[in-house]
């Protein structure tokens, strides 16, 4: 008598990594079915030459009809505009930074793509995902350790650093072991049509965009001012090696915020549309010439609408070693591996995808988590996620906070 094989529905998305995914999976004897999801039509904003979604699923239907599995299709773009774009619109207009992309894989593909996913009867939901995915047990319980793919060009569980135990409990990676490389080379001896296909770059399931154009949807362009700061200005004349050599919560709290950057402050070298559309250590768009070097925004004030510059990549408001995570945006991959107040540990640090890993200290207090790099970091952003790493595995995430 056989065994009946597991039910995995893979997230089919038109791309090269999905569709080696569903190939690995089939290999390794699971019953696999591909579910291509619709997340955003909306074209506002939206660069010409950017693959459109019918497009994406044509190329999704076509690996599974060559990989001779069940192709299915589900329209999530309600959800996602609520879940994600309306949360991007939200960050902005507050002056912070967000990462979608990792929002949208809590939101949506671990969430509401995975309920779809089980109404065809899935035990497993798959992923394209270069990361990988343990289970060991604590105390008698299975917990789930979330480990950075083995391409390091590739690594992507800085996109899944806000996922659950529960989710990850249903999660498949297949492809986390995998080079890119390889993936394409095996694309290419299956002859699929995603072989060659370049990767898909900007916002997930919404592609490349100008940004001020497609946050004009909900946020009006204003004119403001943008004032440069000397490199030499007081304020920068912060004390980093306190929070180093001795971590208290007044040294820390007053570390993490902001360089004050006040109204009028500096000299008046431009104009914008609007801060909103702005984020620290930002070049492009600036369109402001001139200048012995390069401007890049250090600091903006979407209350006064006003933009700061400083001139150079190595400006002093471009760089800081200490950030803050409120405590109710805090999330533990491993809950049981969570700081209790008043407690402190040396892990890995990212504050951004691709980023090499920083080392830091992480010091957990009533009024949230503090993160004291050992060296300065370049354009620590309020609204992006920082990600901590023990080793190669990834153990909590927070939203940058000031």
């Amino acid at each position: 008598m056989t065994s009946k094989k597991k039910r995995v529905v893979v997230g089919l998305s038109g791309g090269v990594d999905s569709s080696i995914a569903a190939y690995v999976l089939k290999e390794q004897g699971y019953e696999v079915l591909g579910l291509f999801m619709k997340n955003w039509h909306d074209t506002t904003g939206v660069l010409k030459a950017d693959c459109p979604w019918l497009d994406d699923k044509f190329d999704a239907e076509a690996v599974a009809r060559k990989l001779d599995i069940p192709f299915h299709f589900v329209d999530l773009s309600e959800q996602y505009r609520s879940r994600v774009v309306d949360y991007m619109f939200s960050e902005y207009e507050k002056g912070r930074t967000p990462n979608p992309d990792v929002l949208c894989n809590r939101e949506i593909k671990f969430d509401v793509f995975m309920a779809e996913a089980m109404k065809l009867g899935a035990e497993f939901v798959a992923t394209g995902h270069y990361c990988r995915k343990e289970t060991i047990e604590v105390e008698g319980r299975p917990v789930h350790r979330l480990l950075a793919g083995l391409d390091p060009n590739k690594d992507q569980s800085y996109f899944l650093c806000q996922l659950s135990q529960k989710q990850l409990e249903k999660a498949l990676f297949p492809i986390g072991d995998l080079q890119k490389p390889d993936v394409r080379r095996i694309a290419g001896e299956l002859k699929l049509i995603t072989a060659h296909k370049k990767d898909s770059q900007g916002i997930c399931f919404v592609g490349k965009v100008d940004l001020p154009v497609f946050l004009q949807q909900k946020l009006k362009a204003q004119t403001g001012r943008v004032f440069l700061i000397p490199d030499d200005s007081e304020l920068f004349a912060r004390d980093w090696q306190s929070a180093q050599a001795d971590p208290s919560d007044e040294s820390l709290e007053d570390l993490s915020k902001p360089f004050p950057f006040h109204p009028r402050f500096g000299q008046k070298v431009g104009e914008h549309n609007g801060a909103h559309f702005y984020t620290i250590g930002q070049r492009k768009g600036l369109n402001i010439g001139g200048f012995p070097e390069p401007l890049f925004v250090i600091g903006i004030n979407v209350d006064y609408n006003q933009v700061y510059v400083g001139m150079g990549q190595e400006h002093p408001g471009l760089f800081r070693s200490v950030l803050k995570v409120n405590t109710e945006e805090m999330h533990w991959v491993r809950p049981d591996l969570a700081l209790k107040v008043g407690e402190s540990r040396r892990y890995n640090l990212r504050i951004r995808y691709r980023q090499p890993l920083q080392d830091g200290v992480a010091h957990m207090r009533e009024n949230g988590l503090f993160l004291v790099f050992d060296q300065a970091q370049r354009g620590i952003t309020a609204g992006q996620f920082a990600a901590l790493y023990d080793g190669e595995e990834l153990v909590g995430s927070g939203v940058i906070n000031w």
